[in-house]
C-alpha cells in the first residue's frame, strides 16, 4: 500500500551499498527554475554532489536528456512542425551539449570525466565503445553518455537503462524534481501519496510516470532496480548510495 512521504530517512553505515551506478538526469535539472538554459550555479552543486559520491568509491556513470534545450519526442516536435526523426537527432544534439556543460562543471572540482556520444563527434566526445566505458569507470573516471542511444523514438530513459545494462550497473538513480513516486501529481493534489517500494508490473500496469514503458521493461528484464529520488535536496544522491531510505524504489 502506498504510504505519506516521512520527513527523514534512517541512518545509513557510511559504506556505499552499489558499487556502479547510472545517474539519470533530466536536462531540466540544469536549467533551474528557468526551465531553459544552463544554470551554472545549479550545474556546479550537481557536481558537487557527484564527487562527494565519487569521494566514497562508487563508480559512475551519467545520462542527461536535452529538454532544457530541445525535447525531440512527441507533441513538442509536432508543435514546431518538425519532422519526428529530425525532432530527436535534435533533442540527442542537445544532450550533448548538456554533457559538455556537466563535464566542465565537473573538471573544475577535480573530478575525471569523459563524454561518450552515441553519434560521432571526434572533435567534441569520445565514440561509445563500451569496453572503453567499463575501463574509464575502473579508473575511477566519471563517464557521461550523451546523444541517447543514437537512434530516434528512443527516449533519454531508455538509453539510461540499456547503458546501465551494458556497464552492469547495480542500479540506476533517477533525479527528479519530487521526493519519489506518487499516486498523482503532488503539485495539484494535495491527497497524492508516495509510494515506498513498486514493481516493475506495477509501474507498467498503472502508467506511472517513473521512466516510459520500453526502459521499465529492459529493467525488469535484466532484475536492475530503480530508484527515483529528488535532486534539489543536497547529498540525496549520497544518502541514495548509501542505502537510506529516500525515494521510491521499483525492483522485483
Amino acid at each position: 500500500m502506498p504510504k505519506r512521504p516521512h520527513p527523514a530517512a534512517r541512518p545509513s553505515n557510511h559504506k556505499p551499498v552499489y558499487r556502479r551506478i547510472l545517474l539519470k538526469l533530466s536536462g531540466e535539472a540544469l536549467a533551474a527554475r528557468t526551465g531553459y538554459g544552463v544554470d551554472t550555479t545549479v550545474t556546479s552543486a550537481i557536481a558537487a554532489q557527484i564527487k562527494e559520491l565519487r569521494g566514497l568509491g562508487v563508480q559512475i556513470g551519467i545520462v542527461i536528456g536535452g529538454g532544457n534545450i530541445f525535447r525531440g519526442t512527441g507533441s513538442n516536435a509536432d508543435a514546431h512542425g518538425i519532422d519526428r526523426t529530425t525532432a530527436d537527432y535534435m533533442g540527442m544534439l542537445a544532450t550533448v551539449i548538456n554533457a559538455l556543460a556537466l563535464q566542465d562543471a565537473l573538471e573544475k572540482q577535480g573530478v575525471f570525466t569523459r563524454v561518450q556520444s552515441a553519434i560521432q563527434m571526434a572533435s567534441l566526445a569520445e565514440p561509445y565503445i563500451r569496453r572503453r566505458a567499463i575501463r574509464h569507470l575502473e579508473k575511477g573516471r566519471v563517464v557521461i553518455f550523451a546523444a541517447g542511444t543514437g537512434n530516434p523514438y528512443f527516449s533519454t530513459d531508455t538509453a539510461a537503462a540499456l547503458r546501465a545494462v551494458e556497464i552492469g550497473a547495480d542500479v540506476i538513480l533517477k533525479a527528479t524534481q519530487v521526493d519519489g513516486v506518487y499516486s498523482a501529481d503532488p503539485h495539484k493534489d494535495k491527497q497524492a501519496v508516495r509510494f515506498d517500494h513498486l514493481s516493475y508490473i506495477e509501474v507498467l500496469n498503472k502508467r506511472l510516470a517513473v521512466m516510459d514503458a520500453t526502459a521499465v521493461s529492459l529493467c525488469m528484464d535484466n532484475q536492475l532496480p530503480i530508484v527515483i529520488f529528488d535532486l534539489a535536496r543536497p547529498g540525496n544522491i549520497r544518502r541514495v548510495a548509501l542505502g537510506e531510505t529516500i525515494g521510491t524504489t521499483v525492483s522485483a
